[in-house]
């Protein structure tokens, strides 16, 4: 058997190499695909890039409108090897891995139109952490099939770094693994009137962990729909890039676009990340940490000051990783900051207060549910069920104010899970307060090995069918995921009421 095909789990096990010539103890790195395959990726040879920002193709007195093509398409992500990937691809732009950035203005609607041009398999966008209608929010059996295309509606009604991608039912971890995952920025005149870095020092980082075989091929294996573990971490689509950062303060929105590996972040020199936002927008004041733990489709802002080091410092940012995921030799590794000279003068600052999110105490409930987060019979379920889209395993009304109990019983695994609409606050995990960095609104909950957590949020602004699943989204895929209805269900507010259309389409 090849170590290939055994799983790394057999590896962490019994600590085996090829032949079993070699044992390796626990705590030792394990050997991984690229090393495997006599294939050499070492970090911090390439330049750091963002993803570039989407134009639309027009605009009007309300309404930006985009189109983003849904392709096949090859380029480097690692270096001197060419690589297929799946691509949200804009007129005008390179095919990447990464999808482009849309950034827009609370209040502004905007209308996307996703065409599946040559996947060759279906697919669903979501936009993650919008309040969008349920015929737009990327439902995972409102598909798109190749040759047809749909225009999704957003409000943009929240200023938050939220980011789109594939919500295919039973293949949302291959399509965003292999490409489909861009990010989304809506600002407010509040947060664009603080002092707070901006433009060029307003940095996206899309974490991601990939395997490649030894001519540069993406590589997925859920290990029997289990996990998707890399042993090469990306950053916006390039093997851990450099990135030469002026003496000044940077903002960093930081989204883990893994499939099932969590990341707990801390800087090589020990300088601090003082966190400004959470999932859903800027957090009432900052607060300093060494460290943070961030699961996969969480996002964090965070300030780094790099006015207080010499030109010529050279700062990782480091994976201490948590517990349950699968870690190579790099794997501790995410990309590396390079130190130089200023341009010019940084007028930015923190402010002691960024915005204020009030908590909803926990005595405004109508009602406490319980969710399970388990594995049963080779299936990941939600009390005890997997999916069924004629079953609804809740229903608020409109308005409504509930506190939803997330339990994981298991020491094995960790569940992200993601509530589709709203934005909800971590009352407590454990029966103990949420860390520092996450007291703020989210949508996404990192329910730990062994865990209990109280969240509590506000149904609306919207009614009709939204989902709710793990974003290990392996987990998700088989079959971690369930659905709850605001208020009655219409017509129009199913998910189904608007279907994807034939291409050719019209001109947007």
């Amino acid at each position: 058997m090849s170590i290939k095909r055994m799983t790394r789990r057999e590896l962490l096990k019994y600590g085996t190499l090829a032949g079993g010539a070699l044992l390796l103890p626990l705590g030792f790195d394990r050997i991984g695909y690229a090393e495997e395959s006599g294939l050499t990726v070492r970090p911090f040879t390439q330049q750091f890039r963002k993803p570039p920002v989407l134009s639309p193709v027009r605009s009007d007195a309300t309404t930006d409108y985009y189109q983003i093509n849904i392709n096949k398409a090859s380029g480097q992500v690692i270096p001197g090897k060419t690589t297929q990937f799946y691509s949200y691809v804009a007129p005008g732009l390179q095919p990447s891995i990464v999808g482009p950035t849309i950034r827009q203005r609370l209040g502004r609607q905007s209308v996307v139109r996703f065409i599946n041009n040559s996947l060759g398999a279906p697919t669903s966008v979501h936009l993650h952490g919008m309040a969008s209608l349920p015929q737009y929010d990327g439902y995972a059996e409102d598909l798109t099939p190749p040759g047809y295309y749909k225009d999704y509606i957003y409000p943009n009604n929240r200023a938050a770094t939220l980011w789109y991608h594939d919500h295919a039912i039973h293949h949302t971890a291959e399509n965003v693994y292999r490409g489909l995952a861009g990010l989304y920025i809506v600002q407010d005149d509040l947060e664009l009137n603080l002092p707070l870095p901006k433009g060029e020092y307003d940095v996206p980082i899309l974490i991601q962990d990939k395997q490649f075989s030894a001519n540069g091929a993406l590589i997925f294996d859920d290990e029997g729909e289990d996990s998707q573990f890399g042993d090469i971490i990306t950053v916006n689509g390039v093997a851990w890039p450099v990135m030469q950062v002026e003496k000044r303060k940077y903002r960093f929105r930081i989204l883990n676009g893994s499939i099932s590996r969590s990341y707990r972040l801390s800087l090589s020199n020990g300088a601090p990340f003082v966190m400004i936002g959470t999932d859903a927008g800027l957090k009432t004041s900052p607060t300093p940490v060494n460290n943070f733990r961030i699961g996969m489709a969480e996002r964090y802002e965070c300030v780094i000051d790099f006015s207080e080091f010499p030109v010529g410092t050279q700062i990782i940012l480091q994976n201490l990783s948590n517990k349950n995921n699968e870690d190579y030799a790099n794997t501790n590794k995410v990309m590396r900051f390079d130190v130089v000279a200023a341009k010019g003068v940084d007028n930015s600052s923190i402010p002691a207060t960024l915005r204020t999110v009030t908590p909803i105490p926990a005595s405004q409930a109508v009602r406490t549910r319980e969710f399970r987060y388990e594995r049963s019979n080779g299936l990941w379920v939600i009390n005890g069920k997997t999916w069924d889209s004629n079953r609804i395993d809740a229903n608020p009304q409109y308005g409504d104010v509930e506190i939803w109990r997330l339990y994981n019983n298991s020491g094995g695994w960790f569940h992200p899970i993601h509530v589709h609409l709203i934005d909800a606050q971590l009352l407590d995990r454990n029966g103990s307060a949420p860390f520092v960095y996450e007291r703020g609104w989210k949508d996404v909950f990192y329910v730990g090995e062994n865990e209990s957590l109280r969240i509590i949020g506000k149904f609306g602004p919207n009614t009709g069918l939204y989902m709710s699943h793990c974003h290990n989204t392996v987990h998700e895929d088989h079959d971690m995921m369930n659905q709850f209805q605001v208020g009655q269900g219409t017509a129009e507010n199913n998910p189904l009421s608007v279907p994807a259309k034939k291409l050719p389409a019209p001109t947007l």
